[in-house]
């Protein structure tokens, strides 16, 4: 009995130890996202205020004064969460935008059932390609400049289509530039792309573009910081 109690102690001690790292996370997050967008966390709650009135101005006209509010508590809770999570989607866009690393870091955080190999091909310029294999087949997502991306990313394809045959192979250029996907619409993309395989087909595929001999390793140099959302936030970043 006593090694259980213990147990049950060490337990609710890691708990306790555990919860307020995750609420400093999204401290640390709602300070970065007031500095840059100081409306965001007021509109957050004033939506959430909003909704729970309405659900307490229902409940005083029906004479459920406590079951409406007590349904609306939760429901208002989410609609401002939901709101601050975009808002501060919004501003890693802003954050990591035109920066290296910046698609990458994206291309790691998005969820769904997606393989990324950072650096695949990659030159001395820092200019790098990913490699994002999913449903819709091989995506390969460049980054740098346009016209040096153009033989990494062919040479890139080319190496993929020995082992891919008829799967489809796309690719983008992430940038702001004409013929370049920015950064804030890089997961949308890639997520609407058509369904061109099932879950067997993803696997079989992934595998054998894991096979192939790596070609170059992604060049050492500067990463944006706070590239990665805090883990709790990470599931509302499907925007």
């Amino acid at each position: 009995m006593a090694k259980k109690g213990s147990q049950n102690t060490a337990q609710g001690k890691d708990g306790a130890e555990k919860q307020p790292g995750r609420l400093k996370q999204i401290g640390m997050v709602a300070k970065v996202v007031h500095q840059q967008s100081p409306r965001s966390i007021p509109l957050a709650v004033a939506a959430a205020v909003v909704i729970l009135a309405v659900f307490i101005g229902i409940g005083l006209w029906t004479g459920s004064w406590i079951l409406w509010p007590l349904t609306g508590l939760p429901v208002a809770f989410l609609v401002g969460f939901i709101i601050f999570t975009r808002s501060a989607q919004r501003v890693q866009y802003k954050m990591l935008d035109g920066r290296l690393g910046a698609g990458m870091a994206i291309l790691e955080n998005m969820r769904g059932n997606w393989s990324v190999e950072p650096g695949v091909a990659a030159n001395k310029q820092m200019d790098v390609v990913h490699r994002v294999v999913g449903r819709p087949g091989v995506v390969l997502v460049g980054e740098g400049d346009p016209n040096r991306l153009k033989p990494l990313i062919a040479g890139e394809k080319k190496r993929v289509s020995r082992v891919a045959n008829d799967t489809p192979i796309y690719d983008f250029k992430v940038g702001n530039g004409e013929d370049q996907v920015p950064v804030s619409k890089l997961q949308r993309t890639l997520v609407k792309l058509p369904r061109n395989l099932d879950k067997a087909g993803t696997a079989e595929l992934n595998y054998r573009l894991k096979a192939l001999p790596a070609k170059m390793q992604m060049p050492k140099g500067p990463m944006p910081k706070g590239a990665k959302m805090p883990r709790g936030m990470r599931g509302q970043m499907g925007g």
